[in-house]
């Protein structure tokens, strides 16, 4: 696992855990790998991860999704955030955390570090946005995303 490769300092601040309502349309691709060698991909909001410094990322995903199960058995994923202009490709080397034992949701929980990290911008045009989400309960999916990004900082 490669340590040495910093968060970059805009993800660092989209990803603080912080001021939730105001990234509240902000999704990103978690792209692993299935069993039988298939891309799978799966959306991951600002409330299922956070930057607890700047070398680590820590998730929390659906207790036995096919994302959870894909980095449990592979140790490996990818995520795609556009954001700023950019966009920006993560491989990540991930590893489960012990459960959160008084989760107030249950979820599976890794901790990730960037492996390799790409960032694309076009010279030929402005990259405006990239996976954007209308919340239909802000207040509730808010409520719960401040509580998960809670447990994800706790050890």
């Amino acid at each position: 696992m490669n340590k040495n490769i910093a968060i970059p300092e805009p993800l660092l601040k989209l990803l603080d855990g912080e001021r939730l309502p105001s990234k509240q349309n902000e999704a990103f691709m978690l792209q692993t790998v299935s069993e039988d060698g298939w891309p799978h991909t799966a959306m991951i909001s600002v409330g299922e991860i956070v930057a607890t410094d700047e070398y680590t990322l820590r998730l929390a995903l659906w207790c036995g999704t096919t994302t959870s199960n894909n980095m449990i058995r592979s140790g490996k994923a990818e995520l795609v955030i556009v954001y700023g202009g950019k966009v920006y490709y993560l491989k990540m080397a991930v590893k489960p955390l012990a459960p959160f034992i008084s989760a107030t949701h249950e979820r599976d929980r890794f901790s990730a570090h960037i492996h390799a990290l790409k960032i694309d911008q076009a010279k030929y045009a402005h990259i405006e946005a990239g996976i954007r989400v209308q919340l239909i309960d802000p207040d509730s999916v808010i409520t719960r995303w401040t509580k998960t990004v809670e447990e994800l900082r706790m050890d």
